[in-house]
């Protein structure tokens, strides 16, 4: 588990599975809040769980305050520097002997919307956490790879969200495990509250959050869907 630089200007966290391998691969997309220990805990998660993860940073070029507007415009409009990121990520794993040449994306908050839009782009399997939708639905999942998504049925941002995605990809006939947690909200695979302290009244009065019952449930039907689209 160690920081490097993807490329000239990307810096990122991989995690490696102990023993040799080589394994499938996951490019891991952070939170609005970045690349923090609760993103790196989800990258040693995978890496325990058989998968050499890379996670970019999407804020390397001057942390959020800097990047933060940009990257939700990439987010948007589905073109931007944050996409070049993930597939610089994508191409680094492709290249690297640890890796067998099968790889996800997996994304959270935010990184669930990159991860939903990426799903057309290379990779292999892609899991979508409470993860916005796009404007034009069945045309971002047309062709998609595999896509698995948790949503909490409690995450008033993204009400319907989960519902919506499953029914746009039965349409577009891709494979796929969509589950809405009625007892969870926004952030719910976390560990703790990360949020900056002048957020975290907000996030209490919201219920964002850690909810460990659906976490457990979710993350087990995750493992087992990438598992099953990457080896």
């Amino acid at each position: 588990m160690s920081a490097l630089e993807i490329r000239p200007g990307l810096q990122g966290y991989r995690a490696r599975p102990e023993g040799d391998g080589p394994w499938p691969g996951m490019v891991l997309v952070h939170e609005a809040f970045g690349l923090d220990e609760q993103m790196r805990g989800h990258a040693d998660r995978l890496a325990r769980k058989g998968f050499v993860t890379l996670a970019p940073d999407l804020y390397s070029a001057g942390g959020a305050r800097r990047c933060l507007v940009a990257t939700f415009r990439a987010l948007l409009s589905g073109q931007g520097k944050a996409f070049g990121d993930i597939e610089a990520a994508r191409a680094a794993l492709a290249a690297d002997g640890d890796c067998t040449g099968r790889i996800g994306v997996i994304g959270f908050c935010m990184g669930g919307g990159f991860a939903l839009l990426a799903a057309t782009r290379g990779f292999d399997a892609s899991s979508v956490n409470y993860g916005q939708l796009p404007r034009d639905l069945d045309a971002a999942v047309a062709g998609a790879c595999p896509v698995v998504g948790s949503y909490g049925g409690k995450d008033f941002s993204l009400r319907g969200a989960a519902a919506k995605l499953d029914a746009a990809l039965e349409k577009a006939g891709v494979p796929h495990d969509v589950e809405e947690y009625p007892n969870a909200s926004h952030a719910f695979l976390n560990d703790g509250d990360n949020a900056p302290g002048f957020l975290r009244p907000l996030t209490r009065i919201t219920g964002f959050g850690p909810e460990p019952a659906s976490a457990e449930a979710a993350w087990h039907r995750i493992e087992t869907f990438l598992t099953t689209h990457l080896t």
